[in-house]
């Protein structure tokens, strides 16, 4: 009989990059030494991440929505972890296989790239994000068109289902969100160079790279002194989002239209899909109880920040 456990995390290229305020990181490594602890005491055996990608490992020339890593690599963004995680290839087929019975549309990458958006809660959870089996499942929440958010739902409760059946203790990771909406190139907007490189993945130069991390940390310090013209975060909302979470409403957010997230959170809200998915995975199992609960609205990381841990009940 599994034993499953959660830990849902907003990421940030920020938390790793010159800028924010030692009051905000200190607040937030407090948060994170909490759920630091709380998956050590749970020690689990398997970790099953749900995540984004930010035009690293996914691109427009072939999009799935929804994607099983049978083996994965970190890209080594923004300092995060460069290299092979430890993908138990034969747990991640039958995963995948569990999903598609469960008549839930999913695609398998035998060679998976996952940036920040996996590796940045990996390595705040474990340090280093080798040490455990990982068995990373990417949600697409950035290139448009999105499925339902119900979809996502439907994922993590097929991923729960199967993951229920393992003897083993599996932590069920959520990583993205909450409201946010930083400069993120888009097929309608992005100029040559950028269209390339999310249509068909051209690799990005050492000096695009570090260009790229300078835009991010001006885009951030203008957000932070409210000169920017990016959407304000929405703390009302992200704590809306948060209650039904911590109450077990899931199906209740099934109501919520891609339009009306993109309006309230901005356009990268959509990463909340992982949340979603990681919560149905857990309730999967039965009735669940929220842990810890931090929330921050951070305009210098761009972000509404969360964090959640939660048990069976």
């Amino acid at each position: 009989m599994a034993q499953i456990a959660l830990c849902c995390m907003s990421h940030s290229p920020l938390l790793n990059l010159p800028g924010p305020s030692r009051e905000l990181l200190d607040d937030i490594d407090a948060a994170l030494t909490g759920a630091r602890d709380f998956v050590a005491e749970f020690d689990p055996e398997l970790v099953v991440t749900f995540s984004p990608d930010h035009y690293n490992g996914f691109f427009y020339k072939v999009m799935p929505p929804f994607c099983v890593g049978t083996s994965a690599q970190g890209v080594g963004d923004y300092g995060t972890h460069a290299g092979p995680l430890d993908v138990p290839k034969n747990l991640a087929d039958e995963l995948a296989a569990a999903v598609l019975e469960a008549d839930v549309d999913i695609a398998i990458s035998a060679s998976m790239d996952v940036d920040h958006g996996t590796v940045q809660p990996l390595q705040n959870l474990f340090g280093d994000p080798t040490t455990r089996p990982v068995i990373p499942v990417f949600i697409n929440s950035v290139a448009t068109p999105l499925g339902p958010l119900r979809r996502s739902r439907l994922l993590g409760a097929a991923i729960g289902g199967y993951l229920a059946t393992l003897d083993k203790r599996v932590l069920v990771v959520g990583s993205g969100g909450l409201s946010h909406d930083p400069p993120v190139p888009t097929l309608a907007t992005a100029p040559p160079a950028a269209l390339e490189r999310i249509v068909h993945g051209a690799p990005m130069s050492t000096e695009a790279r570090m260009a790229r991390q300078s835009a991010v940390i001006d885009a951030a310090r203008a957000f932070a002194h409210g000169e920017s013209t990016l959407q304000p975060l929405n703390p009302v909302w992200d704590r809306t989002f948060l209650e039904i979470l911590d109450q077990g409403w899931l199906s209740d957010l099934d109501g919520w239209s891609n339009p009306f997230i993109a309006r309230e959170g901005g356009n990268s809200a959509h990463e909340i899909r992982t949340w979603v998915a990681a919560f149905a995975a857990l309730a999967a199992s039965g009735e669940y109880r929220t842990a810890q609960r931090f929330y921050r609205d951070a305009p210098e990381l761009i972000a509404g920040f969360g964090i959640r841990t939660a048990v069976l009940a």
